[in-house]
């Protein structure tokens, strides 16, 4: 029956309800603009009282004075456009399952056209900045090209958009993300940048992720790393290319980059080397790498200063990929992104600008058909078995990867030191 023909059964009453609930029907589904905009508004007023009663106290005990505070916040927005936010009253997302397919080739991360056009603008630019560079490696240790190439990496040399007022992003993701400390700490570095007049707050732009300037500072970083290397009485990672690249030596220099020494060389491993004695816990002397028939796959000998001091080794991507004997200064540039792939793009980039070099050598094999699921079921075996594979989290890292090597062998397999979809069932 339709309502047109069910309608004349009713009484007057049923028939006024009937309406009356029909209409507030339609007036929920026409109005959810406003509804969502009466909650932004209430936000909003309860950032403001945030600010008052939990952040102000936090700033004024670390020594914040409140006309700084008041100037600082005059103009703060909340940003909605920011990803990870969680508003007052709202639950955070539910941990998303491991299935996803993590594992596309590290090769993807290499793109050569890229890898090229950064290159070429940084040995112009090593050109142009020449007499800098040398001040800076004089100073701290650390070459030019290595400056350079994270330079480059993080913000194009200084040319890509830094559009965010740092304040907005901050505040916002201090107040409502599922990583409020965190952001609560660096919102207060930030008041502290400001009071130092090394900035001013219009000037002082980031990325969504509250990473700033040229070199991609957090805040607290920037406290703690950035210099006045141009001498203007001023620490500026915006406008300021000597102050820029004085700050990313001196960020490497205070993480331990060794003076004198390269990040690393890609190598050939013999099939009766084992890959699995990977990791900066296994270090040994170079020497006794090259002794066991590891040789660089450019042909030249290690250089006579590394031959007594420590390397590891590094496969990415097992015998998938491009292998590697590492310096302890390849750790020292995960420290700015904690990610081998990272900092073998960074050294890689380096020895471009540095002398022309090119590509890898070894070429990434197609190794990503793995879902994060499956490599967390064989991290969970192996861990069962005994074996050290860091962190069960379905990620690949260098733990897991040599724990693989060691149980193939271990099993009569030939070690390739990285996940395979053949190998969940043996496992």
């Amino acid at each position: 029956m339709t309502e047109c023909e069910e309608t004349p059964r009713r009484t007057s009453a049923s028939k006024a309800r009937h309406i009356l609930s029909l209409i507030a029907a339609a007036f929920i589904t026409l109005t959810p603009l406003p509804a969502l905009a009466a909650s932004k508004a209430d936000t909003e007023a309860q950032f403001r009282q945030w600010l008052q009663t939990d952040l102000w106290p936090q700033a004024q005990k670390s020594g914040i004075s409140e006309k700084s505070f008041k100037a600082a916040f005059a103009d703060v927005k909340l940003n909605w456009d920011l990803p990870d936010l969680v508003p007052p009253g709202t639950k955070p997302p539910s941990e998303r399952k491991q299935s996803q397919a993590e594992f596309s080739s590290p090769g993807a991360y290499f793109s050569e056209q890229r890898l090229q056009g950064l290159a070429a603008t940084g040995r112009s630019l090593a050109k142009e900045n020449a007499a800098t560079l040398a001040r800076i490696e004089k100073a701290y240790g650390v070459p030019g090209p290595i400056i350079l190439a994270i330079w480059g990496r993080e913000s194009g040399f200084g040319r890509a958009k830094i559009p965010h007022p740092i304040m907005d992003v901050l505040a916002t993701k201090a107040f409502m993300s599922t990583r409020g400390d965190l952001f609560t700490r660096e919102l207060i570095a930030a008041l502290h940048i400001l009071d130092s007049g090394d900035v001013r707050e219009a000037d002082m732009k980031g990325s969504w992720a509250g990473a700033m300037g040229q070199p991609q500072f957090l805040p607290t970083s920037f406290l703690k790393y950035a210099v006045d290397f141009d001498g203007d009485g001023r620490r500026d990672i915006w406008k300021s290319t000597p102050d820029t690249l004085a700050s990313i030596a001196n960020y490497l220099a205070k993480k331990g980059w060794q003076r004198g020494r390269d990040w690393g060389f890609e190598v050939n491993i013999p099939q009766n080397v084992s890959c699995a004695q990977e990791g900066p816990d296994l270090a040994k002397p170079i020497a006794q790498w090259a002794s066991s028939g590891i040789t660089r796959v450019s042909g030249k000998a290690f250089p006579s200063g590394e031959a007594k001091a420590d390397g590891m080794m590094l496969v990415p991507a097992g015998r998938h990929g491009p292998e590697f004997i590492v310096t302890p200064n390849f750790y020292v540039i995960k420290e700015y992104n904690n990610s081998d792939l990272y900092a073998l793009f960074i050294g890689n980039l380096a020895d471009r600008i540095a002398s022309g070099g090119g590509a890898f050598k070894g070429q990434f094999g197609d190794v990503g058909k793995m879902l994060r699921s499956d490599v967390l079921k064989m991290q969970k075996t192996l861990e069962g078995q005994g074996y050290d594979i860091g962190k069960a989290d379905g990620l690949a890292g260098y733990k897991t990867r040599r724990s693989l090597g060691a149980w193939q062998a271990k099993n009569g397999l030939a070690p390739t030191c990285y996940p395979q979809e053949n190998l969940i069932g043996k496992l």
